[in-house]
Order: structure tokens, then sequence, then C-alpha cells
């Protein structure tokens, strides 16, 4: 089935304490259409770049079957940068450089061709932007957002209108907990289906993800890895995964929501392996399947 994803694409310089990179490929739109690629196909993607974006990102991203007729390429602009600096606690990072350019201006375009879209994720961007895009569309069969506690806090009226109308959000504790003021995470995540979304993913890190609908809560596990070098993106990939996997099956079921969690969490961690998008770069579907056997045989265990 087909799939929509709008959010930023950028060059990120990223330090943690095994190494760096300068001016790799990053972006919510990016890491999102990158894992979504492994399991269904045409993703389409809409986001903006300058002029002085590298052609070989371009091509990284055509060659994994991402529609780039949505990108927007501002020839006389600067591309969004980001550094951050990340600790030996790999959940705690400094933001270095923050530079918008042509993001700042960024306006979604949905081309005509990309109306009829049956999936919509949508990365992490303004949620009157988010808004926009699903005016665009033409009855999505399903919706999946994100958002950041900086738009909880700068524009909670404008979020409040967008979660109305999407399907899934997905957010981390620490962004649930601030937007409903609750402490406890399966009672968050009740709260929030009560402001518009049927399903809420509640990432937890290292702890994992929690999934909630009416009729289920689900805890999945975290990959216990021994190569964790570069956490930016992780977020991001677990949302491709998961939104690629239901794209594919085209099933809404509790029970299938419970398998792109985990997809989505074999994405994530694949993508933590290295830095920028190189732990999805060359993924086979033999490998992604033995890693969520390996998720599954995390918490299996017979009766006594």
């Amino acid at each position: 089935m087909s799939l929509l994803v709008v959010g930023s694409v950028a060059l990120d310089s990223v330090e943690t304490p095994f190494g760096r990179v300068e001016n790799a490929l990053g972006g919510s739109a990016v890491y999102i259409s990158t894992a979504a690629s492994y399991f269904t196909k045409p993703i389409r993607c809409v986001g903006v770049v300058g002029g002085d974006f590298p052609q070989e990102h371009l091509r990284f991203l055509e060659e994994h079957g991402i529609d780039l007729d949505g990108l927007q390429v501002v020839k006389e602009g600067r591309t969004f940068r980001w550094a951050g600096r990340y600790h030996y606690d790999l959940n705690n990072r400094d933001t270095l450089l923050t530079e918008l350019n042509v993001f700042s201006a960024f306006d979604p375009k949905i081309p005509d061709n990309y109306r009829r879209s049956a999936y919509v994720c949508l990365g992490n961007i303004h949620p009157g932007l988010q808004r926009k895009v699903l005016d665009q569309i033409s009855k999505p069969r399903l919706v999946v957002g994100d958002t950041m506690n900086y738009w909880i806090e700068s524009t909670p009226q404008e979020l409040v209108e967008t979660l109305k109308v999407i399907d899934v959000l997905i957010l981390n504790d620490s962004e649930a907990r601030l937007l409903t003021r609750e402490p406890n995470l399966t009672k968050a995540a009740r709260v929030i289906r009560g402001m518009g979304p049927r399903i809420v993913i509640i990432k937890k890190g290292e702890h994992g993800a929690l999934l909630v609908t009416e009729e289920t809560i689900f805890s999945a596990p975290a990959y216990p890895l021994e190569n964790l070098y570069d956490p930016t993106g992780a977020g991001d990939s677990f949302a491709g995964g998961f939104i690629g996997w239901l794209a594919k099956t085209d099933d809404l079921s509790d029970a299938n929501l419970k398998r792109a969690v985990i997809y989505g969490s074999t994405l994530a961690s694949f993508c933590v392996e290295r830095f920028s998008v190189e732990g999805l770069r060359d993924l086979s579907p033999l490998k992604i399947q033995d890693r969520f056997r390996a998720f599954m045989d995390l918490s299996r265990f017979d009766e006594a």
C-alpha cells in the first residue's frame, strides 16, 4: 500500500563517545522513509532541502525506492543543519547547533499523485503543518503522527487540534507525561486516547515501548545491543518500521499492531548500531526477520 512521509531532511553533525560524523544524512523524513522501505513501496517523501544538499544523499534515497517528487529543492538556500553531542549515557545529549535554513519556511505541498496515499506518517514538524498536510490528503486509511516537547510547550492548542485528526500518536515517555500531566504511563496513554488518537505508542528508550489501544496494553522489550553508537533517528526509524509493516500487511488488528511495534523496534535497533543512516543502508529481509525473532525470544517463556 502507498505510504506518504512528511518531515525534515537534514544534514547532521553528531559526536558520541564512540566517534563522530559531519554533515551526515539525517532528518525525520529520511529515517522514517528508509526504515519503511524494507516493507512497502511506493514511499512518497515530502520535505525541503537547499541547493547544497549532496547528490549522494539523493541517490541513497532513490536506491531505497523512495519517490522524491515531493522533495522541494531551494537552490539558493541552505539545508537544515543540526549538531549534537551525546554523553556516555546516550539518553543525554547537548544540542550544539540548530540552523533551520530552508526548513524555517517549509510549506508542505502534496503533489496530486500523492494525495490518495493510503498510509500517512507525519514526522516531527509544527502541528499546524501536520494538519495542513492532512487537508490535502483524500481519506487516508491510517495517519501516524509524531510530536515533541517543544510543540507541547509552545503550541499546545495547535497540537490539541491536530490530535483530533490522527489515528496513531508516537511519543516518548517524558513527552507523554508533559502532555498529560500524568506520571503513570498507562494512564497517560488513556488520557491521550481521549484527545483523539485511538492508538498510542509511548517509547521508553532502553526500556522498550508501550502500545495502548481500546482493547490492548502491550509492553514491548528493547533489544539488548552490545554495539550502540548513535541514537539519532532511532525514534523515527521505529515509526518507519511500524507504519511500513502496517502498509505492507494492510492489517490494523491489535495482533498486527503488536507485530508492527516489534518491527519498529527492530529497525530502530539497526539504526543505532552505526552513525547516521548507515545502520539502515544494506539490510536484508533475512536479517530483519532474524532480529524480529530475537525480539520474540526476549519475552517468550513457558508456563510451569
